[in-house]
């Protein structure tokens, strides 16, 4: 069942665009007029909610929190009416983006809290201490459409070559900055994005997966930047030292 009737849903993504802090919500790849990325937040942001039961819920209003912020640093939050449609099988209908000083979030006692998507902070640094392994055919072969066609043509020996240089110039640059590596959430789980410049170094290409286990981190596929930016926008927004350069 769906939760809300949200009419023009183009145009309230627009506002909430306009309403929060500055920010690019488009693609790299394939840039549209409709902030897929924005799009993408809020879904995935409502989902979380969703699960941690964080939606508040009165008799005739609802209201959740986007995440975002004005420009003034007030919270962002979604508020809803109670559907009165008698064959609606929707249960609310979206009013506007609200600010936390709004007068219409007065009915709520307390504030609708934000998703959590993490529980430790140390899971989005990356450890130097620690050794990455990269599957580095599980890779190529999982992951290959997403290359730059030059490199989908080449033979997979040489790719692997040089794949395995890249990752080790990602890991040097991470030692040296670790902004480079870039928190997500996907599937319940935080992972980090390491850039994979593979025909400029000043430049990258795709964006490698990394995950802890056993004191380790394990790489097995890459991401196009899109798809990136898209995991990575629910933690927080990226830094843009590669992933939109």
């Amino acid at each position: 069942m769906s939760f809300a009737w949200f009419g023009k849903y183009d145009e309230a993504i627009e506002k909430l665009k306009e309403s929060a802090m500055p920010e690019d919500w488009n693609l790299r790849s394939r840039p549209t007029q409709s902030n897929p990325v924005l799009k993408n937040y809020i879904y995935r942001t409502f989902s979380k909610l969703y699960e941690e039961e964080k939606i508040c819920l009165l008799p005739d209003c609802a209201a959740f929190n986007t995440g975002l912020v004005t420009s003034l640093q007030e919270e962002i939050f979604a508020f809803f009416q109670r559907n009165r449609k008698e064959d609606s099988t929707i249960p609310w209908f979206f009013i506007g983006w609200k600010k936390s000083s709004d007068k219409e979030l007065m009915k709520f006692s307390a504030l609708p809290e934000r998703a959590n998507f993490f529980d430790n902070p140390a899971e989005l640094i990356f450890d130097t201490r620690l050794e990455l392994r990269p599957n580095v055919s599980h890779i190529i072969e999982d992951s290959i459409n997403r290359f730059p066609d030059t490199f989908q043509r080449m033979d997979r020996y040489m790719l692997s070559t040089i794949l395995n240089g890249t990752i080790k110039d990602a890991v040097d640059r991470v030692k040296r900055n670790y902004k480079t590596a870039i928190p997500q959430y996907y599937e319940g789980k935080i992972q980090l994005l390491l850039p994979i410049c593979l025909q400029s170094k000043a430049k990258a290409d795709l964006a490698l997966v990394i995950e802890k286990e056993n004191n380790t981190y394990r790489a097995n596929t890459c991401l196009t930047l899109d798809m990136a930016i898209n995991n990575a926008r629910l933690i927080a927004k990226p830094d843009d030292e590669w992933i939109r350069n």
